[in-house]
């Protein structure tokens, strides 16, 4: 398991992730003019900063798949009325996590690993959730195949940290499987309050 954790997972991630930047180069530009149009002028991709292995932060990119439209105060609206129809598509399908394949290739993140959040989550982390920055994060992971969007914050934390103590050619197989058939079926996507996930706060 320390031979795959240390040397051949990082050793997968560079040839799957080079590989299929070459294989979906073309389908990857058609989403990117689709959502150009689709998000009235806020652009097809979505960079924001999260922190990685070890805590270090880096810039993750997605396929943006919201509008920047504001209210009368010039605050954005709600993540449901922002969201596009083709947003919405390509949000289900997940092929707004596909940009981030680029970010395996330079060795921020994994295939597969705890999903990376947000930046000002970090000191509402208690020691245990914290472990999950013990490994690079991953476009899918443990916590992804067992309830995504759908389940609470501590669940979440509760399989990463399982994942991160799990780590094996194995388990990432069964990750892989799993995910492709969430993916098909289209389950998970929002949590039951939000239309992506709540906002966590230390508690939730």
């Amino acid at each position: 398991m320390r031979l795959y954790r240390n040397f051949f997972k990082r050793a997968i991630d560079i040839a799957a992730s080079g590989s299929a930047l070459l294989v979906l180069s073309v389908p990857l530009a058609a989403v990117t003019v689709w959502l150009h149009f689709a998000n009235k002028g806020a652009g097809a991709f979505f960079f924001q900063e999260r922190p990685g292995k070890g805590g270090r932060i880096f810039k993750v990119v997605k396929f943006k798949t919201m509008t920047d439209e504001r209210d009368s105060d010039g605050r954005l609206l709600p993540d449901a009325q922002r969201l596009t129809k083709v947003g919405r598509f390509v949000r289900s399908t997940s092929i707004d996590e596909l940009p981030q394949l680029w970010n395996v290739l330079k060795g921020d993140m994994s295939l597969i690993g705890p999903r990376p959040l947000l930046v000002q989550y970090l000191p509402l982390y208690s020691e245990k959730q914290s472990r999950r920055h013990e490994v690079r994060p991953g476009i899918t992971g443990w916590a992804q195949c067992h309830g995504r969007n759908s389940i609470s914050w501590k669940e979440k934390f509760d399989l990463d940290v399982w994942y991160v103590d799990h780590i094996s050619f194995l388990t990432d197989c069964k990750v892989i499987l799993t995910t492709v058939k969430k993916v098909v079926r289209r389950e998970d996507i929002s949590s039951a309050t939000s239309a992506t996930m709540e906002p966590f706060n230390g508690n939730n």
